[in-house]
């Protein structure tokens, strides 16, 4: 349980890490180009779910909050009977990835809102500010930046411009979708000693003979 809840806090470290310093430094659509003309640091908040999309309202915007925290309730869960059974150290850590993805994000909506100003396109947001904060407790608004954007004039396939853009998103997200897939790719291996005991399980009843007298 040691190496699960180490993988969770390191990624819950540099998730949050990153996002405070965002939305303290950057004002809300501000953009870092990393590598020209195909990825960007881009300031912006998601109220919704991953890669934007969003519960309308806030009656949805506190249901998806509660969503959450009982879905890392069920991860976490799952994680620790993992870890007692001895799992596939390669499924612990997938587990460990994808309840700190949702941590991470849980995070931003229940304690952002309380503890930022409101981030705008001419300031940057204020920590613990002393009117307060821009959102109450479960309806704060999660930080996005990372952002996959080119464009190109001609395209083999195309006799005009083409232009690509990827949803906006963060660590927290990361995390969730390598955990994910690291699952869908290595199934197999992961859950290969649980097929075993279903197999061994299975008791094969021969028939029995019986002599009739002549």
């Amino acid at each position: 349980m040691k190496r699960a809840a180490i993988i969770v806090f390191v990624v819950l470290f540099i998730d949050q890490f990153v996002k405070i310093w965002i939305k303290t430094h950057m004002t809300l659509g501000d953009q870092i180009a990393v590598i020209d003309n195909l990825f960007y640091i881009h300031f912006t908040e998601n109220y919704g779910m991953a890669f934007g999309l969003e519960l309308e309202g806030t009656y949805g915007k506190l249901l998806l909050s509660l969503f959450r925290i009982l879905a890392v309730g069920g991860i976490g869960w799952y994680l620790y009977s993992l870890v007692k059974q001895k799992a596939h150290n390669g499924l612990v850590f997938s587990i460990s990835l994808i309840m700190a993805g949702a941590i991470g994000n849980i995070l931003d909506s229940a304690f952002y809102g309380l503890m930022f100003s409101e981030s705008t396109p001419m300031d940057a947001a204020a920590f613990l500010p002393e009117e307060g904060g821009y959102a109450g407790f479960l309806h704060g608004a999660v930080v996005d930046m990372f952002y996959f954007n080119s464009h190109f004039d001609h395209v083999f396939w195309s006799d005009g411009p083409y232009t690509f853009s990827f949803p906006i998103f963060n660590i927290s997200d990361s995390a969730i979708t390598i955990g994910v897939v690291i699952i869908l790719l290595f199934q197999k291996r992961f859950f290969k000693h649980d097929h075993k005991e279903n197999v061994d399980s299975i008791v094969v009843e021969e028939p029995v003979s019986e002599d009739k007298p002549a």
